[in-house]
């Protein structure tokens, strides 16, 4: 039962006398309130989270404009409404459909006018009625009603012992809750109306709305009686086992009291033994907390002396001091407010970055155009750069560099496959073996709160039951946000705003757009044949003599070898292998003197195969478009440029369309526009029209275990079925990227200086691009375009007249021979025998 079962008894907290608290009905009071007469029509008072039963009395508060003016007319009348419970207790104005349709009839015994225009009333409920139909809804409800009458299928000596069995039922709750007198039980049992009995009790019951209208709408006398029994039995259990939660605690608490008092006394001894060992780690914590006060913000420094005070006050055999310990010295051992000095000298941070790269001009300028900015307004939030390209350009390396630069601290967070929230923002300290989140853990390490913090791989992040990481590094990365960063552990704000965050990607599709729009996206593009040269000579083989154990007379390398091992050897964007393969020629050299073989080596380009094996990648972009049908397109991909062939076939059939090469949906697209196009130009390129229809064509792109999609290999698929239809062979080195539409058109595409770059390393000599993408080859540094032709195009049918041969190589009406009806080819003649 819940505590208003008290109220109701005693409302005005006083025990003397419970008749005026509440009119305990007689059974003859009882019945000639039940079978008072029920008008045909009542004003209607809807109430909330209340269920009025008959003989029961209730005040309720009137504060709704209709319910007031509903209580005006009814006081100055019969004062006879009827109540009914609204299905939803949220809404403010309920509406015919929002009532329930059984419901009380009441009488207004008293009238209350409150100060803030508000009516108190006291009602007590008559009878129970059903809503037959709403006549009005303005100014109030107005309905037609008829009697609900109830069941009476209990008598006798088991009517007795059911009601006998509520009360002891009742009286035991009342002493077993804290929240009910024990006078109540008296009050309980002086009521002798057996279905009085039922509704006081239904009306105190400790359940739902719900089930409160259910015992009003139930009829029958013993299916109420038993379902209130098992509302009581239910209560009477729950409060039985919080009664031994109780006492339970109680003991507890007795117990650590006693353990509490004997662990001073342990203290007290050990103290006088010299033994105090765990008193002088906490004035130890207070000496290394005072030191640094200043540092402290006053929020933390508030928490800290708390926690350290809540320190000495814990035994050392509690379970939560080595929780404590941590937390303080995790407090004390953060940077707060200490940072470290910037070196402002552009001149000298651009000549480490030199020393440490070879060129990266877009990164090296925006690196000097925050130090400057920072030399003039010196004190300004950090940006937050992404350096995004394929593997193997220096994304990482140049992090510690940066940090090297400005003479700041340099922290790494590997978030390659991060699946737990917690690892950036930290585990709640209620967990065992709880930590702060990496950025926190990365910041005491450092200790400085303007480190250089690279966030290596935020591409390839993922999300599962345990959080999702980029969502808490939306916090970290939004400079708005972090000067207030919470991490879990520490349940304190600490400041992020002087972080340079640097985050490294390879692709820009997997990483959130919220997430992808808090970073600037600096693109860092593959090197050319003449920047892997310069880098290995000035980087690669230099540090390959050093781990190797050799010295400049030792081993040498002249260029042509260089560029043997780039082209034949490597095939990428960065020169991560290529470092691996300089490696291996140092360790067979290495090996040769070690074992007194030879004393030192140079080495010239025979000597790469001779070292390495044969060479492993040939340029067969000429070698591929001997026969026609073969075009050469050119893929971006998340790992830098590659090139991309398109193959196409055709054999007799019935004009079906088949393509091989685990293409995407888009890619399949383009093949279908390529020779939808193609059709309508067939007359213009002397492609017989029955060619469509007599003849299947095969579309595949090699490397068929690759997925490959996008639009842009739209110019290069027309190409290659354009080539088979036509008989005339693409031209060979000439490479192509664009998309393609119905009408004909040729639109921009993206990831241009990546394609160019794979044209080049396959020995491209000619590229055709869409002409809306001149303005991104301009942007390409000169030294990476030399020895280049570009051809730009904006329609399809430029695109054939610069991409095939002028000469077939067999005649189109010659490889596409009509077949007859008959079932010979046209110009042959059937022999009979």
């Amino acid at each position: 039962m819940k505590s208003k079962f008290s109220d109701l008894l005693f409302g005005d907290g006083r025990l003397e006398d419970f008749e005026q608290a509440i009119p305990l009905l007689s059974e003859e009071e009882e019945r000639k309130i039940s079978e008072s007469s029920i008008p045909e029509s009542l004003p209607i008072l809807p109430l909330k989270n209340t269920v009025l039963f008959p003989g029961v009395v209730i005040p309720i508060t009137v504060g709704r404009d209709r319910s007031l003016e509903l209580v005006k007319d009814a006081y100055e009348t019969d004062k006879i409404i009827g109540i009914v419970t609204q299905k939803d207790s949220d809404m403010e104005d309920p509406g015919i459909d929002d009532l329930y349709r059984v419901g009380t009839v009441a009488q207004i015994l008293k009238l209350i006018k409150m100060p803030d225009g508000s009516k108190s009333i006291v009602i007590q409920g008559k009878s129970v009625f059903r809503i037959n139909e709403f006549q009005t809804i303005e100014p109030y409800f107005k309905a037609d009603v008829s009697p609900y009458k109830n069941v009476a299928d209990v008598e006798g000596l088991e009517l007795d012992a059911a009601i006998r069995s509520v009360k002891e039922t009742a009286a035991q709750i009342v002493n077993k809750s804290p929240n009910i007198p024990s006078e109540a039980a008296i009050a309980i049992n002086n009521i002798n109306s057996p279905n009085f009995l039922l509704n006081f009790i239904s009306s105190n019951l400790n359940v739902g709305i719900e089930e409160k209208q259910q015992l009003l709408e139930v009829r029958e006398f013993s299916v109420r009686l038993k379902t209130i029994i098992q509302h009581l039995e239910k209560e009477l259990q729950v409060l039985s086992l919080s009664e031994q939660i109780r006492t339970k605690v109680k003991t507890d608490i007795d117990e650590q009291q006693r353990d509490f008092y004997l662990r001073q006394q342990l203290k007290a001894i050990q103290e006088e033994l010299g033994e105090g060992t765990e008193q002088q780690e906490v004035h130890k914590l207070r000496a290394r907390a005072e030191k640094r006060k200043k540092e402290f913000p006053k929020d933390v420094w508030k928490t800290l002396t708390k926690e350290l005070d809540r320190l000495d006050r814990t035994p050392a055999q509690a379970p939560n001091h080595g929780v404590i310990l941590n937390y303080v010295e995790t407090i004390i051992d953060l940077p707060w407010n200490k940072f470290t000095k910037d070196k402002l000298d552009l001149k000298k941070a651009r000549a480490v970055l030199d020393e440490d790269h070879y060129g990266l001009e877009k990164v090296k300028k925006r690196i000097i155009e925050y130090l400057a900015v920072l030399k003039l307004k010196k004190d300004m939030k950090a940006p937050i750069l992404c350096f995004y390209g394929p593997p193997g350009v220096g994304k990482t390396s140049l992090g510690k560099s940066i940090a090297r630069a400005i003479n700041r601290k340099f922290a790494r967070i590997s978030l390659g496959g991060l699946r737990d929230e917690a690892e950036i923002r930290g585990h709640r300290r209620t967990y065992i073996g709880a930590l702060p989140g990496r950025i926190i853990q990365n910041m005491k390490k450092t200790g400085a709160s303007n480190p250089v913090m690279m966030l290596d791989e935020i591409d390839k992040v993922g999300a599962d039951f345990r959080g999702d990481p980029t969502s808490a590094l939306l916090e970290v990365l939004d400079p708005e946000q972090n000067n207030t960063f919470y991490d879990n552990y520490l349940e304190l704000e600490y400041d992020l705003s002087k972080v340079l965050f640097i985050a490294t990607a390879n692709s820009l599709e997997t990483i959130p757009a919220p997430l992808r729009d808090r970073m600037e996206i600096i693109p860092i593009s593959g090197y050319t044949l003449e920047e892997k040269t310069e880098i290995a000579k000035t980087y690669l083989i230099p540090r390959q003599r050093e781990e190797n154990g050799l010295t400049e007379a030792q081993i040498g390398f002249d260029e042509a070898a260089i560029h043997a091992i780039i082209d034949g050897y490597t095939r990428e964007s960065g020169v991560r292998n290529l470092s691996r393969e300089i490696g291996s020629v140092a360790r067979n050299v290495a090996s040769g003197i070690a074992s007194d073989d030879i004393e030192s080596r140079h080495i010239d380009e025979p000597s790469v195969e001779d070292i390495l094996g044969k060479r492993r990648f040939f340029s067969d972009v000429a070698e591929r478009t001997t026969v026609p049908g073969v075009s050469t397109g050119l893929a971006w991909t998340p790992y830098g440029g590659d090139i991309l062939f398109i193959e196409a076939s055709v054999s007799r059939g019935s004009g079906k369309m088949q393509i091989t090469g685990q293409l995407g949906d888009v890619m399949k697209e383009s093949a279908s526009l390529a020779v939808s196009h193609l059709k309508t130009l067939a007359d213009e390129l002397g492609i017989p029209q029955h060619a469509f229809k007599e003849w299947d064509l095969h579309i595949h792109v090699p490397a068929g275990s690759v997925p490959k999609d996008g639009p842009s290999a739209g110019v290069a698929l027309l190409s290659a079925v354009a080539s088979i239809f036509t008989q005339r062979k693409v031209k060979p080195t000439l490479a192509m990227t664009g998309e393609i539409t119905l009408r004909g058109a040729v639109l921009p595409v993206g990831g241009i200086k990546e394609k160019v770059l794979a044209a080049k390393r396959a020995g491209i000599s000619t590229v055709l691009l869409p002409a809306k993408n001149e303005k991104d080859v301009d942007e390409i540094e000169a030294e990476i375009i030399k020895g280049l032709e570009f051809r730009y195009i904006d329609r399809m049918e430029d695109l054939l007249e610069q991409v095939l041969d002028t000469e077939p190589v067999q005649q189109p009406e010659r490889k596409f021979k009509k077949i007859q009806e008959n079932g010979e080819m046209a110009g042959t003649k059937q022999i009979t025998p």
